[in-house]
């Protein structure tokens, strides 16, 4: 995941020390804009061996985190969110006389059957 990239909540799921630390949560199927990427912490403070990667969104701002020296804005664990997928713009742009399927004629009326042992 990287910043700017469109993603979606998965999992909108929190406990009651996340309610009511957070000024604002994602919504499960709500689509986000990832406005920063971050290494968690929750592995380091629990004592794990890894770290998970954190997010934080551009449509939804919070207080710094209480347990951060650098009182850093708390975020979201990346495994709450899916990637959205979307098409860059030159490829979402179709023009309108193209035809789907259409190959190069332009239709496919009049076309004859090909038989793969017969030949064109």
């Amino acid at each position: 995941m990287i910043k700017g990239q469109k993603v979606v909540c998965v999992n909108d799921t929190f406990n009651g020390f996340v309610k009511a630390v957070y000024r604002q949560l994602p919504d499960k199927g709500k689509t986000y804009t990832i406005r920063e990427v971050f290494l968690g912490r929750e592995r380091i403070v629990q004592g794990g061996d890894s770290a998970t990667v954190g997010l934080l969104l551009e449509e939804l701002v919070n207080p710094p985190d209480p347990f951060h020296v650098g009182k850093q804005e708390l975020g979201f664990s990346s495994e709450r969110f899916a990637p959205l997928e979307e098409l860059p713009p030159e490829e979402a742009e179709v023009p309108e006389e193209a035809g789907v399927g259409a190959g190069n004629s332009g239709s496919w009326e009049n076309r004859e059957a090909v038989s793969p042992t017969r030949g064109p």
